[in-house]
């Protein structure tokens, strides 16, 4: 198996459970979430894969007590069509695609908040 880290251009997941949006609002945000991934999957030329596994992590700049996983998977979702419409898998249904649970990790003093996408195949 190999596996590719994607750098993301965003500190923070810009989509969660908790937003109340605008439809509208909403979906500018997932429409340049998607597109990022698009473009970075054709930039590194992964090429089409009969399946992937895929995972977002999120390294934040300060320090919270409680932080929820699940909460930032609207983000990582938006990001998984984003993969699709790059051509990497033809859906992103079981048959194609497995979806762990976000990962987020310890704060690094004097480090910004970043995010990744792990693409295993």
């Amino acid at each position: 198996m190999s596996s590719h880290l994607m750098p993301l251009s965003f500190g923070r997941p810009p989509l969660n459970q908790n937003q109340r949006l605008h439809w509208a609002a909403k979906a500018r945000i997932v429409k340049h979430v998607r597109n990022e991934a698009c473009v970075r999957a054709r930039a590194a030329r992964l090429g089409k894969r009969k399946h992937i596994t895929v995972q977002l992590h999120y390294q934040p700049d300060r320090r919270i007590k409680k932080r929820d996983r699940a909460n930032i998977h609207p983000t990582q979702k938006a990001l998984l069509d984003g993969l699709v419409d790059a051509g990497l898998v033809p859906d992103d249904c079981d048959t194609y695609v497995d979806e762990q649970m976000p990962v987020i990790h310890p704060k690094v003093p004097g480090e910004p908040a970043r995010c990744w996408l792990e693409i295993t195949y």
